[in-house]
């Protein structure tokens, strides 16, 4: 139980460093907030046409290969967008690491494709070091 409780109050102190980190205030001129949800969808975005790229067996499929097309034009749009004000290093990190534990995860479950244990602790160090990045890797955005 108490190892469970240094576990709590060790993450609720990480979240709060992540807090302070992100600069401006949600809903405030000039803060990040709106650039950060962007970077997200085309995270999300990019995941989602990935999945479609796997789907369409190398574009001999219609709809699948269709799909891929438009949803990477939506995550490219996103990233544009978000890289008006996050750090282009910061924010292709970002996308990266989020685009790979994804599809990693994406390609175990719904294609069967495994990792090995190396395999898992590689894709954990990328989310490491992009949160590391975030944290820390940037004097200022």
């Amino acid at each position: 139980m108490i190892l469970i409780d240094e576990i709590r109050k060790t993450m609720y102190n990480f979240v709060g460093q992540i807090k302070k980190k992100i600069p401006g205030k949600p809903g405030k001129s000039g803060g990040y907030t709106m650039q950060y949800l962007l970077l997200g969808m085309a995270i999300v975005f990019e995941i989602i046409a990935t999945t479609l790229l796997k789907a369409s067996e190398g574009f001999t499929k219609l709809i699948p290969a269709a799909g891929c097309v438009v949803f990477y034009v939506l995550c490219f749009y996103s990233f544009s967008k978000a890289l008006l004000k996050i750090n282009l290093g910061v924010a292709y990190a970002t996308w990266c690491a989020g685009g790979i534990v994804a599809t990693t995860i994406i390609s175990a479950v719904i294609f069967g494709q495994k990792l090995n244990t190396v395999g898992v602790i590689a894709v954990v160090l990328i989310a490491a070091g992009c949160v590391i990045l975030n944290l820390y890797g940037t004097s200022g955005h």
